[in-house]
């Protein structure tokens, strides 16, 4: 390394040092997670030909849940959509998360307790779109930390 670069490095590291937050925006940006809707994933599964995403954002600092999602094909209008939890792939679980999703695309937030978080975290969350043909669930899909 040059001398120059050396230098170059040296103060770009006491600027970190005296700066900790410019170090913290891939930190405040939180973790992503996924979710890939579909029937054959509803419990008991259905024959519906819609699809949908969610995409969500997990800020651990303000325990703020963001998320975006589409949807498409479903057999009618949205009735109700949720997060639910905690269950694994192939269980049922209640709602802990209402969501408005009249309209695709759609987005939201909402604050998560200790509990929530740990859920989601733990990939114990699935997403869940109803509709009145499928009042339990035309398609859904597990909440999974984005690759």
């Amino acid at each position: 390394m040059t001398r120059r670069a050396s230098t170059r490095l040296a103060i770009l590291l006491a600027l970190a040092a005296a700066s900790p937050s410019a170090t913290l925006p891939a930190l405040a940006a939180g973790t992503t997670y996924r979710a890939t809707l579909n029937g054959a994933s509803e419990v008991p599964a259905t024959q519906s030909p819609g699809t949908g995403e969610v995409t969500a954002t997990f800020d651990p600092a303000t325990k703020r849940l963001s998320w975006t999602g589409t949807y498409s094909g479903l057999t009618g209008p949205v009735t109700a959509a949720h997060f639910h939890g905690p269950a694994k792939a192939g269980e049922n679980a209640g709602v802990l998360v209402p969501v408005t999703a009249a309209s695709s695309p759609f987005s939201g937030e909402a604050a998560l307790d200790d509990a929530k978080a740990a859920d989601l975290e733990a990939g114990r969350l699935y997403f869940n779109i109803h509709t009145a043909a499928n009042p339990k669930g035309e398609i859904r899909g597990q909440v999974e930390r984005g690759r």
